[in-house]
């Protein structure tokens, strides 16, 4: 069977690829659905800072809840009431990176489990800590993903990430490319059912 590689381009601290991760994690049941996960930078360098700083925020979460079905945790209304946590997708880059790596390439599963991590129980992606949790939820070694977190050849894999995601010219999250023999296609604008990205697969 031939198989269908694609490219995922999100943020763990990109709330519409929060909303999006239902409708992608279904479309990976398929037969013959190949998904790499790469992190762009929407909260990288001087735009790294505190959730409060960003008001538009609660606003953007109950359209995407209403749009998707998603459920924001208790925990995280907490933090984003509170206000102070900071973001920083560079962090969140080296995060994945590890838990990539880690997890021997479960990439969809490792980004969904940072996503957990924040939008339901409200950790930080910063916080060593917060990588041990998921190590230990994900049943991997804590040892080996904080070392991995901390390494400095791991951010810089996730720096190439994020390079990579500049030169493709993409600029917003959630984005998805198809590996066809004429090169990277974008899906259009995000949609947010199974059935609509099969659509999209098909009409290519």
């Amino acid at each position: 069977m031939t198989s269908t590689k694609l490219t995922y381009v999100f943020d763990a601290y990109c709330g519409w690829c929060y909303g999006f991760a239902p409708a992608l994690h279904e479309l990976a049941q398929d037969d013959g659905i190949d998904i790499e996960v790469i992190s762009g930078g929407l909260f990288s360098g001087h735009h790294a800072g505190p959730i409060g700083a960003l008001p538009h925020i609660p606003g953007a979460n109950a359209r995407i809840a209403a749009l998707t079905g998603v459920r924001f945790g208790e925990a995280y209304e907490a933090v984003l009431s509170d206000g102070t946590l900071h973001l920083d997708s560079d962090d969140a880059g080296a995060g994945l990176v590890a838990l990539k790596e880690a997890s021997g390439g479960k990439d969809l599963a490792m980004a969904a489990a940072m996503q957990q991590a924040f939008y339901i129980d409200g950790l930080s992606l910063s916080d060593t800590r917060t990588y041990r949790t998921i190590a230990t939820r994900e049943g991997l070694d804590p040892d080996l993903v904080e070392k991995l977190y901390t390494h400095p050849g791991t951010r810089g894999r996730a720096l190439s990430e994020q390079e990579r995601v500049a030169y493709l010219g993409i600029h917003s999250y959630p984005t998805l490319l198809v590996h066809t023999d004429g090169g990277l296609v974008k899906i259009g604008s995000p949609v947010y059912s199974a059935e609509q990205l099969r659509k999209a697969l098909k009409d290519l």
